[in-house]
């Protein structure tokens, strides 16, 4: 029986199989995409690439076919996946899928928790739960990624970064880190039923990371505490859409801002002040810290103020 990873041809889905392949023989591999094409390399290296849709359900049974155990990385129609999910998971169970591992995020369980995405993970949760397969929930914290190449250098050219997270403790994790422990959990037992916060080494808040962006680059940027109300402003003057089903094709961000604005909301009232050592028990080495992210990327960052 196989390991299935769905979403293959994307970011965190080809860095997963390229793990899986170091780690597991490549015939009890699967790996999905609605573009196999771009899979070839992984093809010829003797796993087995299928195309899967999730929007079409009679796509996923031959897709599935023959699989054990399944990455559920989550899709990227935040308000509209749900249905996607919950095709996918169904399809898996009666393929004979009997543990399914799933890209959630932190305090997706807790009721109050205002992030409009944890809408999404915990009812793609909830419905794993209730398909009668095992399940391990990922609840991944902010990407360090996202600060290093979605924050920082728009702020870089500005000067200013206006935010709503205000102080609020999170431990940035790298994407890096993330991958690595789903393939932990794909790879080693004991992973059944259980929910794994997914964090790096330390808590920080938005404006000590920018801070320490600060140091690196050389340049000041202005950090502005404003309200939420203001942040919807900010993101309306740039064009962003207000809500995840208006059409985002002339956006300068691939988010709608009350996922964004909601997000800093949590952030600020505590719902990421959460330290684990989740990435070191699964993957068997320390996370990585928000400074060497920062450092990665720092050489695209710019220069100077346009």
């Amino acid at each position: 029986m196989a390991i299935i990873v769905t979403g293959a041809s994307g970011g965190f889905g080809r860095a997963a199989a390229e793990q899986l392949l170091d780690k597991v023989p490549a015939s009890q591999l699967i790996f999905t995409t609605r573009k196999p094409q771009g899979l070839a390399d992984f093809a010829a290296r003797g796993a087995s690439v299928r195309y899967a849709d999730f929007d079409d359900p009679t796509s996923l049974a031959q897709a599935f076919a023959g699989g054990s155990k399944m990455l559920l990385i989550s899709t990227a129609r935040v308000g509209s996946r749900v249905g996607q999910h919950e095709n996918a998971v169904k399809a898996a169970v009666a393929a004979g899928v009997g543990h399914i591992t799933y890209t959630s995020i932190l305090s997706a369980h807790r009721p109050q928790n205002p992030a409009i995405v944890k809408l999404d993970h915990r009812a793609t949760e909830e419905i794993i739960e209730r398909s009668g397969a095992a399940y391990t929930f990922l609840r991944d914290s902010q990407y360090a990624e996202a600060i290093a190449m979605a924050v920082i250098p728009p702020a870089l050219a500005s000067g200013v970064l206006p935010d709503n997270a205000h102080d609020g403790p999170i431990a940035f994790v790298s994407r890096e880190d993330c991958i690595a422990s789903a393939v932990g959990v794909l790879t080693t037992p004991g992973h059944e039923n259980k929910a794994y916060d997914i964090t790096g080494p330390e808590l920080l808040s938005f404006p000590k990371a920018v801070q320490m962006a600060v140091e690196i680059a050389g340049m000041p940027i202005e950090y502005r505490r404003v309200s939420d109300d203001e942040m919807f402003a900010y993101f309306d003057s740039l064009g962003v859409p207000r809500h995840a089903s208006d059409d985002p094709t002339t956006a300068p961000i691939p988010w709608s801002s009350d996922d964004m604005v909601t997000f800093g909301q949590s952030i600020r009232e505590g719902y990421f002040n959460v330290l684990s050592d989740s990435v070191e028990r699964l993957t068997g080495r320390k996370p990585r810290t928000l400074r060497s992210v920062l450092l990665q990327y720092k050489d695209s960052w710019p220069k100077s103020r346009a």
